[in-house]
């Protein structure tokens, strides 16, 4: 992967979580303070080789700001995985977005690692575990589609009824270009913390089969700084953030000022959060509803935050909820 990025070490990577980070709130992180590399929702490639495939192109809009964006597929048929890679790679995606020549995905990541209760139950994502012979026959027609010319890398957990080495030594063994491991088995959910110790012996393990796969580890991760300490601690690449963005969108900042912000300044990202997401999907692709997730991120730790939460999470237009946060008390709070 280092032969596509000048990436640093380690870098930093901002997680794909579905129906939160869209290109609206990708926009928002890079404004604040970017990651070193972005992955969009992850998408079905069994959807996008089929009538529905309009529907699912909202999940891999992006503009030319979020880069470099990897595009991370889930699904079932290795032959919609090796027309999917094909089309990220040679720019159809691309096209079919309606972004400018040379404008392009930087790479494809399979989900592996989702533990969504009905994702799992089709086999799908972290149901991959438990299916090897069809994980590898995704890997190898996802890399055959790419032909080369993007990286290929997988998300996954430790396991999925209890901690497996062997699920990390297979996936080592596929020479993947970069391989990230969220520190819990799909049981756990994320229900205990994440195990960083285990994530250091996949490293390790990296090392003696698959020296050139770049290893991400992923989970309770809230501030860089923490992350940097994780990274020294257990030698890995990268780090990828994902919840810790709830708490401060700042969060890939070298010294984040977060903390330090007025009530007005907050909620004033929210508003262009909420314009910026009034501007995007004109279609209504995305229900209002959406912007619910992300209300907390800003109005909250001052006086009153509750109850403006509680008015803005009955908005039902993002007119209604640019009118309450153009309200002169609003705005001028300090």
């Amino acid at each position: 992967m280092e032969r596509y990025y000048n990436l640093p070490k380690p870098f930093f990577v901002l997680a794909p979580l579905d129906d939160v980070t869209d290109t609206v709130f990708r926009r928002v992180v890079a404004d604040c303070a970017p990651p070193d590399l972005f992955f969009t929702e992850f998408v079905n490639v069994d959807g996008l080789q089929s009538p529905g495939r309009p529907k699912l192109l909202k999940k891999l809009r992006f503009t030319a700001g979020e880069q470099p964006l990897i595009a991370q597929i889930w699904g079932l048929k290795p032959e919609n995985f090796y027309t999917t890679a094909q089309e990220i790679a040679d720019g159809t995606f691309a096209k079919e977005l309606g972004l400018p020549d040379g404008v392009n995905f930087a790479g494809v990541d399979l989900n592996m690692g989702c533990p969504e209760k009905t994702v799992v139950k089709n086999g799908a994502c972290s149901g991959l575990i438990n299916n090897r012979q069809l994980a590898q026959q995704i890997i190898e027609s996802t890399r055959e589609g790419l032909a080369g010319r993007l990286p290929l890398s997988v998300k996954t957990r430790l396991g999925f009824s209890e901690v497996d080495m062997s699920w990390s030594a297979f996936l080592l063994s596929q020479k993947l270009n970069m391989l990230t491991i969220h520190g819990r088995t799909r049981k756990e959910m994320s229900r205990v913390p994440a195990h960083w110790d285990l994530i250091g012996k996949i490293r390790k393990l990296r090392d003696e089969l698959a020296p050139d796969t770049l290893v991400v580890g992923n989970g309770d991760v809230m501030s860089r700084q923490h992350g940097v300490e994780l990274a020294e601690k257990y030698q890995l690449d990268g780090i990828m953030i994902g919840r810790g963005v709830f708490h401060d969108p700042y969060v890939f900042a070298v010294d984040s000022p977060w903390e330090q912000q007025s009530p007005k300044e907050r909620i004033a990202l929210y508003r262009k959060h909420v314009a910026l997401f009034a501007a995007t999907w004109q279609n209504n692709e995305r229900p209002i509803h959406t912007l619910n997730k992300f209300c907390k991120i800003y109005i909250n730790g001052f006086d009153g935050a509750k109850e403006l939460r509680e008015a803005l999470m009955q908005a039902d237009s993002s007119d209604a909820l640019l009118e309450i946060l153009d309200k002169p008390l609003v705005a001028g709070g300090s």
